[in-house]
């Protein structure tokens, strides 16, 4: 530890101050003066600093509470489902029962303890206890021990993690604008594709342009769920327009290798359940390397290659029009849960260029599509090279080494 720097708790640091809600039957408690935080509402901050939330709460309520007010500049710390996010507020504001606030005494700057309970939040995580969800008490909040120099050794920490990470959150907002360019330029493409639908482009619908009509898979008993077996693709494997092998369940019931549920590299599937924003996703198998079983909430169907060839399928029905008609028939009293029939599914409308475009059309899209997986991997490496480099920051910070 650096000269002059001590191992001090957070309790001899902080007062720590529980939140709490106030009791049910207080008629008119929201839509008052007083700013109210929750763990979810902490979850969606970008930035560190907090004043106006979506809540608000009146005095009757506040009166009625166990939380109290938090004066400006107290550090907000989650501390349960999840724990870990962490917020500064510049008003009064009281927080729910998820929420801890440390309030600084004197001897401690407040974003040298943000900073601090940022670099240590697996370790807040690992004090938690619950077998629902991890709860970390007060407690024990205030045994965790904080480094603590002199205040102005604090504040030039702070001055220089403060810049340093303005400059990563500029870089890291760079490359996310970057990675949303890199995707948008291939849907805008994808997109002009099936809306023109040139001359010699027939109209039809799907089960006219298939060999094999869709058909939904089996799911296994639950109770013959297992850590091993025969595998059974999940929705996953397909959610996202992209084929994911390694998203499996395991069975140990009994199976029929004549029977239609086997799934083959090369099958076209798609989703029949799902969010309103996620069913009828479509993805093409590939990377099985044994029998493997897809469940009944996954349709499987084979185009005829005479007529569609079948990645020229899968793009066309990620277009616009078609995951409109697909929403739009989707059924279900559940406003969270979708589902597409058999019948939705094969009267969907598709348009049919001769093979000879349909072909040039895909050799255009497959290019656009690498080029944007590579540029994602790209960006993908410097957020995470980023995110390694505010670790290793705040790593140093409180080493003593910066």
């Amino acid at each position: 530890m650096m000269r002059g720097w001590r191992n001090k708790t957070i309790g001899e640091v902080c007062d720590v101050v529980n939140g709490g809600t106030p009791k049910t039957g207080i008629a008119a408690y929201w839509d008052g003066p007083h700013q109210w935080v929750t763990p979810a509402e902490m979850g969606k901050r970008s930035s560190p600093y907090i004043s106006r939330t979506n809540r608000t709460i009146t005095d009757d309520g506040l009166r009625n509470s166990s939380a109290r007010l938090l004066p400006p500049h107290s550090v907000i710390l989650s501390s349960r489902a999840p724990i870990g996010h962490l917020l500064i507020n510049i008003e009064p504001m009281a927080t729910n029962q998820g929420c801890k606030g440390l309030v600084p005494r004197d001897q401690i700057d407040y974003k040298f303890l943000f900073y601090y309970l940022t670099s240590i939040v697996p370790l807040l995580n690992d004090l938690g206890n619950g077998a629902t969800f991890k709860e970390l008490s007060g407690g024990k909040l205030k045994e965790v021990l904080i480094p603590s120099p002199p205040l102005p050794e604090q504040q030039r920490i702070v001055a220089i993690l403060d810049q340093a990470f303005q400059g990563i959150a500029k870089a890291k907002a760079n490359a996310e604008k970057n990675l949303q360019n890199a995707r948008a330029l291939f849907e805008s493409h994808l997109q002009a594709v099936f809306a023109r639908q040139g001359e010699g482009w027939e109209k039809t619908i799907l089960e006219e342009v298939l060999a094999v009509q869709p058909q939904n898979g089996w799911s296994p008993p639950a109770a013959n769920h297992s850590d091993s077996g025969t595998p059974v693709l999940t929705l996953s494997s397909v959610t996202g327009f992209q084929f994911r092998p390694d998203k499996l369940k395991f069975t140990s019931a009994p199976t029929d290798s004549r029977r239609h549920y086997w799934v083959k590299n090369g099958d076209f599937l798609i989703t029949r359940s799902n969010t309103p924003e996620l069913v009828g996703h479509v993805a093409i198998a590939s990377g099985i390397h044994e029998p493997t079983i897809y469940p009944d909430l996954i349709m499987r169907m084979i185009p005829a290659p005479e007529r569609m060839m079948t990645e020229f399928l899968y793009y066309q029905m990620r277009s616009a029009a078609l995951r409109k008609e697909i929403t739009a028939r989707a059924q279900g009293a559940n406003p969270t849960m979708k589902k597409i029939s058999n019948r939705v599914v094969r009267s969907l409308p598709i348009g049919v260029p001769p093979t000879s475009i349909q072909r040039d059309i895909v050799k255009t899209l497959n290019a656009l599509s690498f080029e944007t997986q590579r540029l994602e991997s790209i960006y993908q490496r410097k957020l995470a090279a980023l995110d390694e480099l505010k670790k290793s920051l705040l790593h140093q910070a409180f080493s003593g080494n910066l």
